[in-house]
C-alpha cells in the first residue's frame, strides 16, 4: 500500500513516519510538504479560499499512486473535507478523525493543542463539549529545536486541565509529549499519529 502523507508544518513529518515505522511498516509512505499553507492560516487567510490548495495537493497524490491520503495539519478540516468528497472513495483521512473516534469511547475528552487555529476547527468535530488547553509557548519551543521545553511545557499544561478521562494531543506534532503528559497526569493519552495508522491500516492493510 502506498500512503500519501500531506503535511502544513515541517514538525509533523517525523512523528507520523515513526509512527508508520513502528505500527505498519510494510506499507511505502510519501511525504508531500507546504509550510506556507500554515503560515497563510496563521496570517487571516480563509480556510475557504484554502480549499483549492488541498484539492491540488491532494489529486497529485492521488496521480502518484497513492492507495489513501492522510493530512497531518489538525486546523483545516473543512478543506480536507472537500478532499475527501473529491477523491471518494479513496479514503482521505484528516489528521484527528481517527483519535476523535477513539475518544468516543471515553465519557470526559480534554484536548492539548500548540497552535491556537486547531482549538477554532477542532473541538467542533468531537460533536460534544471538551475541554481545552492551548500550550503556550510549545510551537516556539519546536520552531527553536528546543524539544525538551516543548515536552515539559506539555506536560504542564496538561496538569491544568479540568478532570478528564482521557487527553487528546491535537497535533502530530505533540505525538513526541505524550509519554510526559501521560506521567505528568496519570491519564490515557491519545496520539494523531497511532490513532491515524491503526485506522488506515484496517482500511487497506
Amino acid at each position: 500500500m502506498r500512503i500519501a502523507l500531506i503535511h502544513a508544518l515541517m514538525h509533523s513529518i517525523a512523528p507520523i513516519n515513526e509512527a508508520f515505522e513502528r505500527m505498519w511498516p510494510e506499507a511505502t509512505v510519501m511525504n508531500l510538504v507546504d509550510d506556507s499553507l500554515s503560515a497563510d492560516l496563521a496570517r487571516g487567510a480563509s480556510l475557504e479560499s484554502m480549499t483549492p490548495r488541498f484539492l491540488t495537493l491532494a489529486r497529485y497524490a492521488r496521480d502518484t499512486g497513492a492507495d489513501g491520503i492522510l493530512f497531518t495539519c489538525s486546523a483545516f478540516g473543512p478543506c480536507i473535507e472537500a478532499c475527501a468528497a473529491a477523491l471518494a472513495p479513496m479514503p482521505v483521512l484528516k489528521p484527528n478523525e481517527a483519535m476523535i473516534e477513539e475518544a468516543a469511547d471515553y465519557d470526559r475528552v480534554a484536548v492539548l493543542a500548540t497552535f491556537a487555529p486547531t482549538l477554532v476547527s477542532l473541538p467542533p468535530e468531537f460533536g460534544r463539549p471538551v475541554a481545552t488547553k492551548l500550550i503556550e509557548g510549545g510551537m516556539a519551543a519546536l520552531d527553536a529545536g528546543d524539544a525538551e521545553t516543548h515536552d515539559l511545557l506539555a506536560a504542564k499544561t496538561a496538569k491544568t486541565l479540568a478532570e478528564c478521562d482521557v487527553i487528546t494531543l491535537a497535533q502530530f506534532s505533540l505525538a513526541r509529549a505524550a509519554e510526559a503528559v501521560a506521567v505528568a497526569t496519570g491519564k490515557k493519552v491519545l496520539t494523531t499519529p497511532d490513532s491515524a495508522v491503526r485506522k488506515l491500516k484496517r482500511l487497506l492493510g
